[in-house]
């Protein structure tokens, strides 16, 4: 039989981005991981063994998040993080914690209405109206303007309809690098959606890199291969997309990333 680390570690990697999406932040999301791990090491076994391994590691992780301060937990190093962590403290404060868990656990993580009762300690029936509840926070949501990095034309025509549906506007689509800066030089987005590979080989972090050496914009990466940017060993991404995706995933995504970093809190 295989040891709890070997049953554990294939889900590793989508619990970071999980627990980067709830925070909006690599170094905190990560952190969030680490504890949870040192949890189950401490003490394993407290850890649920009849049930399935990744929805008793999610368990486990939303008792560490439940219990502990966020802002305990890798505190942003400099000025701007501070002053979006202050923000990001602001959108909390509007929007339920649970409601927020409930649609990430859904919309990103595809669990079931059943299992994110047992995740979040509510009646199945009573997660659908948590659900709602945050989508409802989404439409109320600020605007803003989008830029798509994406060199399938069928996909970026998919992400350009669900920006659009969300009530955002689109800056350009942009299929390289340099397209990608040109397009960001021309309108300052106020959102990022980025695939890693483009249509000269040219690469789509890069290009992400370029646009953030001359401005502060929340970015999200699109991926077939997400589990190469959710290693935890390096600076990586906050919020990640695995293709191919639902639109829900991606709508979602998108209100995580602009709840963190806009720079204005609704009246």
């Amino acid at each position: 039989m295989a040891s709890l680390g070997e049953q554990l570690a294939p889900h590793l990697a989508m619990l970071r981005r999980f627990s980067r999406a709830l925070t909006g932040n690599q170094e905190q999301g990560d952190a969030f991981v680490r504890l949870t791990l040192e949890s189950i090491v401490a003490a394993p076994e407290r850890f649920p063994s009849d049930f399935d391994p990744r929805l008793a590691l999610y368990k486990n992780f939303l008792e560490v998040w439940t219990s502990t301060d966020i802002a305990d937990v890798a505190a942003p190093r400099h000025a701007d993080e501070h002053a979006r962590e202050a923000i990001a403290s602001a959108r909390l404060a509007m929007i339920d914690k649970v409601s927020r868990q409930a649609l990430l656990l859904s919309d990103v993580e595809g669990f079931d209405r059943r299992d994110i009762g047992y995740l979040l300690e509510r009646p199945a029936d009573a997660i659908e109206p948590l659900i709602a509840e945050a989508r409802a926070d989404i439409e109320r949501q600020l605007k803003t303007g989008v830029l798509i990095i994406e060199d399938e034309p069928i996909i970026a025509m998919d992400l350009e309809a669900i920006v659009r549906d969300l009530g955002h506007d689109v800056t350009g689509i942009a299929v390289t690098r340099d397209e990608a800066v040109r397009e960001a030089e021309l309108r300052a987005p106020g959102l990022v959606l980025a695939d890693i590979q483009l249509a000269d080989d040219s690469s789509g972090i890069d290009a992400v890199q370029d646009i953030l050496n001359e401005m502060d914009v929340p970015v999200i990466f699109i991926t077939a291969f997400p589990e190469r940017l959710l290693t935890g060993e390096r600076p990586e991404p906050a919020f990640l997309i695995t293709k191919p995706f639902q639109n829900a995933t991606v709508k979602t995504a998108i209100a995580q990333a602009l709840f963190f970093n806009q720079t204005t809190v609704p009246a």
